[in-house]
């Protein structure tokens, strides 16, 4: 037999694969800072240096990103280090928002499917606040961007797949600026919240009745909406130069 010595394991391992861990079960998502090194160091019952050894290491294996003064950002799995990032493509053409949205249909057609079949209850009790906070904003016109993109990336959370949620997470921040123009310059109407709310309502209500190709069928009317909508802020945008 060719056994191997065992090797205990270095605090700072133990820590950085728990935490690594945490971060592929999707318990952290993109953009979403872990606890400050106080708490963590606090949670595991160990010495800070600890701690910062272990974010070190997954700071170096590109798993979170530490900011002095910022705390510890967790990264997107599928950001590319090569290249331009997706945000400065959309900054620099704007046409390029609209061929993200027509990928958008189709992943999030399939995440809509998905949730529907994986959603748990507390998925379900976070879509719908979101629809009941959007039902809320249609009295008085308040805007309901926030909650709409939020909606967008619990439903892809409710997959319960990491790679969904990570996807949607980068392709979210990207469009943000984008998105924000949309929603000042286009939705303007109480018939456009109100068309919004109704796609939003129509999808959480299939998520939450199991209903995995109503989901599907629902989130794909709501982004062919958009589509449109966002073709027409382009427009605007291009005749404004």
């Amino acid at each position: 037999m060719n056994f191997k010595p065992i090797k205990p394991k270095k605090i700072s391992t133990q820590i950085a694969e728990q935490i690594r861990s945490s971060i592929l079960a999707g318990e952290f998502a993109p953009g979403q800072k872990l606890p400050p090194e106080r708490e963590l160091a606090e949670m595991f019952g160990v010495s800070r240096p600890s701690v910062r050894e272990a974010l070190n290491m997954l700071s170096a294996s590109g798993f979170v990103e530490s900011y002095q003064g910022g705390g510890t950002i967790v990264k997107s799995l599928v950001e590319s280090a090569s290249g331009p990032p997706l945000s400065e493509l959309i900054k620099g053409e704007s046409e390029r928002a609209l061929d993200v949205i027509e990928v958008r249909k189709s992943m999030e057609a399939w995440t809509a499917y998905y949730a529907a079949q994986r959603a748990l209850p507390e998925d379900i009790r976070k879509l719908e606040a979101i629809v009941v906070g959007m039902e809320q904003n249609l009295n008085g016109m308040s805007s309901s961007e926030d909650l709409d993109a939020n909606f967008h990336i619990v439903i892809a959370r409710s997959t319960h797949n990491i790679v969904w949620l990570h996807l949607m997470q980068t392709i979210f921040d990207a469009m943000q600026e984008f998105q924000q123009g949309v929603w000042r310059a286009v939705y303007l109407t109480e018939e456009d919240h109100q068309v919004l709310y109704e796609h939003h309502k129509a999808i959480f209500d299939a998520v939450r009745d199991r209903a995995p190709e109503r989901a599907r069928d629902a989130m794909l009317a709501h982004l062919t909406f958009a589509e449109q909508r966002s073709s027409a802020y382009v427009n605007l945008a291009r005749q404004g130069k």
